[in-house]
């Protein structure tokens, strides 16, 4: 079933209203897919948690701490586009098809050329959020030193431009998180399970958020809480709390415009 807007000639998957409590089932159900294929989702999430590792690794060899702040903030922004794998899996699991990680790795997604190029707007927004990062770390703790890895937490929380820095930063990056939430929250799976145009799959993520402001705030609230669990425990949490939230995100997106 599709609703048509205002273009005659371009119908949309229909929006379902959802009810506030919603994402807490979407967690349940995702919960009970990474235990129906334990292999493949706690291998995928330990993968995460080594490139993880690796990236972090990097930055402190190559002298840059000042940027592990606003690497982990951007990885909500491409965590959609990296879990597309749990989604599939979700659905096989849904449809009773068989599960790997092979195919988990490599799926073999409806509309592959218009996903990659989510992809990589999906990646543009996270080069600009750490060029904006950069900007600011520069305007307000000076532009040709940047604190030792010791003292980045120290100069955040305990002097006046680093709060400042925080204040600022977090608002700027709140609002890219909202923008790429209400873009890929639904579109991703939906390039991945069905044949249709980008901007259908777009709008039709957009639609979703405006049409269900309460569950999905809460959704993408619990995303941040669930991401976060992981990130700060020195992204161990990452092998559960990843394929936690990208099976549940399965379920978000099948909920919202169903079959």
């Amino acid at each position: 079933m599709t609703v048509t807007h205002n273009d005659p000639q371009i119908s949309y998957p229909t929006v379902r209203r959802l009810e506030l409590e919603r994402p807490w089932s979407w967690l349940s159900a995702g919960w009970r897919d990474l235990w129906q294929a334990p292999g493949v989702s706690l291998v995928y999430g330990a993968i995460f948690c080594l490139v993880s590792f690796a990236i972090t690794a990097g930055v402190l060899l190559a002298d840059l701490a000042y940027l592990l702040l606003p690497l982990t903030a951007g990885f909500m922004l491409v965590g959609p586009m990296l879990a597309v794998g749990l989604y599939e899996t979700s659905r096989r699991l849904e449809t009773g098809e068989p599960v790997s990680l092979g195919v988990a790795l490599f799926v073999a997604t409806r509309s592959p050329m218009r996903l990659a190029f989510l992809g990589v707007t999906l990646m543009i927004v996270l080069l600009i959020w750490m060029r904006l990062a950069t900007l600011l770390f520069a305007l307000f703790l000076g532009t040709t030193h940047f604190p030792p890895l010791a003292e980045i937490v120290p100069t955040l929380l305990f002097t006046m431009n680093g709060l400042m820095l925080l204040m600022v930063g977090s608002a700027a990056g709140a609002l890219l998180a909202a923008l790429v939430f209400a873009v890929s929250v639904i579109s991703v799976p939906l390039l991945m399970e069905r044949d249709v145009d980008f901007m259908t799959a777009v709008i039709t993520s957009i639609q979703s958020v405006r049409r269900n402001p309460k569950p999905m705030l809460l959704w993408a609230w619990l995303i941040a809480l669930l991401t976060a669990c992981g990130l700060v425990t020195l992204f161990l949490g990452l092998i559960i709390t990843f394929p936690l939230v990208g099976h549940a995100t399965w379920h978000a997106y099948r909920d919202t415009i169903g079959r």
